[in-house]
């Protein structure tokens, strides 16, 4: 792959998974921010009566926009809120992978000890790197980190889901079709396959690839996305199996739900990771709560409920809940795109052309 298309490929999947940081929201007045509404009907709910449903839930997602502050506080206080009522959940998060789960539940052994400060930093570092996010960002490792210490401080379990970094690379840089017969034997699957799915997750990639398409690399993107949602998807059935062999912790708290930390597009419409659950275990009972940031031009309600047709589905729902929040940034990421790759263009020219006889 050329080195421009390992750059397009990059940004793809900042976009696509929220990758990008900010510390500063440009706020703007919308009616709906706060609200949590129930999809199907349309209506607000309670944070109380959110909670209620959700306790009575085996699987819950709490979908949200990676690198924003304000979904993960929601995070926070649905977790601490189920544990209030005597739940204890277990917390499954996309952004470790599923061989991460015995790193953090070491950490989650450490929970219930006392430690200095001095050495609760030295917990943080020591887990920070072997889970390898030393080199991450400081603002986003302290979303998770919260997360992990909320989890750690309430005596819970936590677990990754999704597959380890190398093979996300391998998949993405050589497609299915360019793995070893080991690799592939080490690879789990649904078997789901969709057509019309395909057609629009690739259609996604395009769009915040900003209109910029190449075969090739979104064929390998999807099979990367595809691949994940499957190994996710095994993860959060295996989490639920777990909950079913206890039914009370150690501190005779009721076991579950499981409680999932999640990007979003693995879960609009119920497609992704939610069907492929479903497909394993048909009897989880799963909600969907997708924190959405508010859109950039304002909206009615409507327009934010309207289900996806896909050809050969049923029209899907965006989600069970939607909880609004502010944006992070209002700026469109596509016009810094155009501008990089106009700079990039006038470049080339003025070099050829200085080159030039």
């Amino acid at each position: 792959m050329r080195p421009v298309l390992f750059v397009l490929l990059w940004i793809v999947l900042c976009l696509v998974s929220g990758c990008a940081t900010t510390s500063a929201i440009i706020m703007r007045n919308d009616p709906l921010i706060g609200m949590v509404v129930q999809v199907e009907t349309g209506k607000p709910v309670s944070f109380s009566g959110l909670v209620d449903t959700l306790n009575h839930s085996d699987i819950v997602y709490l979908s949200e926009k990676h690198d924003n502050p304000i979904h993960h506080v929601i995070q926070h206080r649905i977790i601490q809120a189920l544990v209030d009522q005597g739940r204890s959940p277990i917390i499954g998060f996309e952004f470790f992978s599923y061989q991460d789960t015995p790193l953090l539940l070491n950490l989650m052994d450490a929970g219930g000890k006392e430690h200095s400060p001095k050495m609760e930093k030295a917990i943080e570092q020591r887990t920070r790197e072997k889970l390898g996010w030393k080199n991450q960002p400081d603002t986003m490792w302290g979303y998770y980190w919260d997360l992990l210490k909320l989890v750690s401080d309430n005596n819970l379990y936590a677990a990754g889901l999704d597959l380890p970094a190398t093979e996300k690379q391998r998949i993405t840089h050589k497609g299915l079709d360019g793995l070893s017969a080991i690799e592939l034997q080490q690879l789990f699957s649904t078997g789901l396959s969709n057509t019309a799915y395909e057609s629009y997750m690739k259609s996604v990639f395009v769009k915040v690839h900003c209109g910029m398409g190449h075969d090739r690399m979104t064929d390998r993107l999807y099979d990367t996305w595809v691949t994940r949602n499957d190994r996710m998807a095994l993860s959060v059935v295996e989490l639920f199996n777990a909950v079913q062999m206890q039914e009370r912790d150690k501190t005779n708290r009721k076991a579950g739900p499981v409680v999932i930390i999640i990007g979003a597009g693995h879960t609009d419409y119920g497609l992704g990771v939610i069907d492929r659950v479903h497909h394993l275990k048909p009897d989880a009972g799963q909600i969907n709560l997708s924190i959405t940031e508010i859109d950039r031009a304002p909206l009615d309600l409507q327009q934010y409920l309207s289900p996806l047709s896909l050809e050969g589905l049923d029209p899907l729902l965006p989600a069970d809940y939607l909880w609004f929040t502010q944006r992070v940034t209002y700026e469109d990421p596509c016009e810094k795109f155009r501008t990089a790759l106009e700079k990039m263009k006038k470049h080339k020219e003025e070099t050829t052309t200085s080159d030039s006889p």
